[in-house]
């Protein structure tokens, strides 16, 4: 359930000054570059950190609402790619921040708090990184409930997206997503990383339909820009 509305409060002068000291200690021990510019002994800067200061963003999708908190480049871009392709899990609690403001945003005036609903990645992807890059970030923004278990699950496996043009991303994910009948009744948001032109999120929204679910909006922690 949604446990927050606003943002937390900043911590008091004392508490991060003390926070600061043991940043500066665990930098000796385990020396870190700041993944959004490089900068020595920081996960994430308190330059690039305002740069990951959640600025709400809204777009429509085939007819699903998509709250994102990031512009897709500069910085959120850098610690995005650092966190899902080079293992910097450590700046999974900066990101967290990000996506806490879009699933709330996401979740405005709901009639009931939706069950999230993460979209699969290929065994590639699986293989390649260990983890599920949203599913750790939207277990650090603490907002909602943790998602359904394998709600969506894919037919095939399907390139990276990253590489392809806009209709070849289209194309790409066609036809891609089945639904678990566990879906159906249930209102659903669903929650990715970034969204480009949307495909995956239609061909997922598309999917919980089919099997009878009720798919209320969805949440990013960036977007690109619309291009054509």
């Amino acid at each position: 359930m949604i446990t927050t509305s606003s943002p937390p409060a900043r911590p008091a002068p004392a508490r991060r000054y003390v926070r600061e000291a043991l940043l500066d200690a665990a930098a000796v021990l385990l020396p870190v570059r700041c993944a959004g510019c490089s900068a020595p002994d920081r996960s994430v800067c308190s330059d690039c950190a305002h740069r990951l200061e959640p600025r709400e963003r809204t777009r429509t999708v085939s007819g699903i609402t998509v709250c994102s908190a990031l512009d897709y480049d500069d910085v959120p871009r850098a610690v995005l790619l650092a966190f899902k392709d080079a293992g910097r899990v450590d700046v999974a609690s900066a990101l967290a921040g990000a996506l806490r403001a879009a699933l709330t945003a996401a979740t405005a005036g709901t009639r009931a708090v939706p069950v999230p609903v993460l979209i699969p990645w290929t065994r590639a992807a699986w293989r390649r990184r260990g983890y599920h890059p949203t599913g750790l970030i939207l277990s650090r923004s603490r907002v909602l409930d943790a998602p359904l278990s394998r709600a969506l699950r894919l037919t095939r496996q399907t390139a990276d997206q990253a590489g392809l043009s806009w209709n070849d991303r289209e194309r790409n994910r066609e036809g891609s997503l089945v639904a678990s009948a566990r879906v159906a009744g249930r209102r659903c948001l669903l929650v990715d990383d970034i969204v480009t032109t949307g495909a995956t999120l239609a061909e997922a929204a598309g999917a919980i339909r089919a099997a009878g679910g009720i798919v209320v909006g969805a949440a990013t922690i960036a977007q690109t820009p619309r291009r054509r």
